[in-house]
């Protein structure tokens, strides 16, 4: 029933910017925390940011810390990633997650997602 689906991934260059969003669906967006998370071929999926369901809250991977911004729009049911200052290291597939339950957990410890996105391939050319 929940479901996220993500959108705006593609190709830039080196030390452009690019914006990927994510809308939820299945239950209500305001008492959902949401995520980021990146992951290379062959690797483990890795945290980027987060945002709290309950006071707005962010945390980000230190990697990307003052180079990619989390921000929600609850009315229109959407968290977005604002890229900027891109490296060809970002290259990945960006998925938006969520917890099992609402109005659950803590987003300091970059765990207890349940729902994930489809992914949306960011190419960062060098």
């Amino acid at each position: 029933q929940v479901q996220l689906v993500e959108a705006g991934g593609g190709l830039v260059q080196a030390g452009g910017s690019l914006r990927v969003s994510c809308t939820l669906s299945g239950r209500t967006f305001s008492d959902s925390s949401m995520a980021w998370f990146r992951q290379y071929p062959e690797k483990e999926r890795e945290f980027v940011a987060a945002i709290s369901w309950y006071d707005g809250s962010t945390d980000y991977a230190d990697s990307v810390k003052g180079r990619f911004t989390i921000s929600r729009v609850d009315a229109n049911n959407t968290v977005f990633l604002q890229m900027s200052t891109l490296k060809p290291e970002d290259t990945a597939v960006y998925y938006c997650a969520t917890p099992g339950s609402p109005r659950t957990m803590s987003i300091g410890t970059h765990k207890g997602y349940s729902y994930w996105g489809q992914g949306t391939q960011v190419t960062v050319s060098s």
